[in-house]
């Protein structure tokens, strides 16, 4: 069965709107940037801490490279992921401050976009998952 993720263009940048759950505790993310130049998916501490995924004592840190720059992570594993009809479970994400000067709640990465099998439809705007 195909499912549809629809694309909406912001300042001429592609996002998506996505779910985490974890700690029984769900939040909706409305500006998820699709970013297939990421190795991995990322997300702003300040739009995930309220759900249980902010910075502990034990975490492993990381630092995460890009054409921007360089940012310092925190590897976390979330319960749950769901994209449009797509769930996935105990998935490895990156948690960072994410101050790029535009609003962004997180970055889908061609990690995710593999795991879901995404196929990107620029011209009619929209993810599909099979």
């Amino acid at each position: 069965m195909r499912d549809i993720i629809p694309i909406k263009m912001e300042n001429g940048l592609p996002f998506i709107k996505l779910e985490l759950i974890n700690n029984n505790k769900k939040i909706v993310l409305n500006h998820v940037l699709i970013d297939t130049g990421s190795a991995s998916t990322i997300f702003k501490l300040d739009s995930v801490k309220a759900i249980g995924l902010g910075a502990e004592q034990d975490d492993v840190i990381g630092k995460m490279l890009g054409v921007g720059g360089s940012e310092y992570v925190i590897y976390k594993t979330v319960d749950t992921i769901i994209i449009g009809n797509y769930t996935v479970h105990n998935y490895q994400i990156n948690i960072g401050s994410m101050n790029y000067g535009i609003n962004i709640d997180g970055m889908l990465g061609i990690d995710l976009l593999q795991e879901i099998k995404g196929i990107i439809h620029l011209d009619k705007l929209f993810i599909e998952v099979n």
